[in-house]
C-alpha cells in the first residue's frame, strides 16, 4: 500500500481531488488530501497565504506519519511538493507532477507562466492594485481552466474557486538542490491540451531535473476533474 498526499493547485482546495481519491483507495491505496491557506476548506487573510505556509502544511502532515508517502502536486503545487522534498527527502517515496510546475533552483511560478507563450491564463488575471492578490472571471474558468470539463462539474467547481488569490506563492522563489531534492524520483502527467501551462512549457520543465516518467493525458488542465479515473491509473504506475 502506498499513500498519496494529494496537494491542490492555486484557487482550488482539496475538493479538487474527491474524484480522484476514491480510485486511489479502490486500489488499496491511502489517499489524503490537503487544503492549503486560502482554499474553501482553509480560509485565511492574503498576507497569510504564502509559499512558506504552503510548505510547511504538508510538511506537518507528513510529521504525523511514521512511513514514506508519495506527494502529488497539481498545478502551481508542483513547487510546493518541491520545496517538501528539498526539505525531507528520506520521507519521500515518489514525486507525481499533474500539469505541474516542476522549476530549477531560483525559478518561480510567475517567471515560468511569463515565459509560455502558449499559455492563455496569465493575460485574465485580473491583479489588486497592490498586486497582493489576483482574482480570475467565471468566464475565464470556463473557457480556459475548464474547457474540457463537463457542465455538472463546472457548476460544482465554480462556487468552491478562492475569490481571490494571493500572489506571494507565484513569487516565491524555489530552494532546491541536486543532493535533495534531486535524489527523489519524479513523474510527470502531461495535459495535452492545457491551456494553463502549455504543453511546451511542460516539456521545457520536464527538461529542469531527471523525470524517471511521463504519461500524457488527453485533458485539459484539471484533469481531476475531467479524467480522474484515468488520472489516477498513471499515479499508479
Amino acid at each position: 500500500m502506498n499513500h498519496y498526499i494529494l496537494i491542490h493547485g492555486a484557487w482550488e482546495g482539496s475538493w479538487t481531488w474527491e474524484n480522484t481519491s476514491p480510485a486511489l483507495e479502490k486500489q488499496g491505496h491511502a489517499a489524503t488530501a490537503i487544503d492549503l491557506a486560502g482554499s474553501y476548506g482553509n480560509k485565511r487573510a492574503i498576507p497569510q497565504v504564502t509559499m512558506a505556509n504552503y510548505v510547511q502544511s504538508v510538511v506537518d502532515t507528513i510529521q504525523q506519519l511514521d512511513h514514506k508517502v508519495i506527494l502529488v502536486g497539481h498545478s502551481l503545487a508542483g513547487a510546493v511538493i518541491s520545496q517538501v522534498a528539498e526539505l525531507m527527502p528520506e520521507k519521500m517515496e515518489k514525486l507525481i507532477y499533474v500539469a505541474a510546475f516542476l522549476l530549477k533552483n531560483g525559478d518561480c511560478v510567475f517567471e515560468a507562466m511569463k515565459r509560455d507563450l502558449d499559455g492563455e491564463f496569465l493575460p485574465e488575471i485580473m491583479f489588486s492594485e497592490d498586486q497582493s492578490y489576483a482574482t480570475v472571471s467565471a468566464q475565464t474558468w470556463r473557457n480556459i481552466a475548464f474547457h474540457d470539463v463537463e457542465e455538472k462539474d463546472i457548476r460544482h467547481a465554480l462556487p468552491l474557486m478562492a475569490e481571490r488569490q494571493a500572489t506571494e506563492p507565484f513569487m516565491a522563489k524555489m530552494v532546491v538542490s541536486d543532493e535533495r531534492f534531486g535524489s527523489v524520483s519524479k513523474t510527470y502527467i502531461r495535459t495535452a491540451i492545457d491551456k494553463i501551462t502549455s504543453p511546451a512549457l511542460q516539456n521545457e520543465m520536464i527538461a529542469n531535473w531527471k523525470v524517471e516518467s511521463v504519461h500524457d493525458l488527453p485533458s485539459g488542465h484539471f484533469p481531476t476533474l475531467s479524467a480522474p479515473e484515468k488520472l489516477a491509473e498513471f499515479m499508479f504506475i
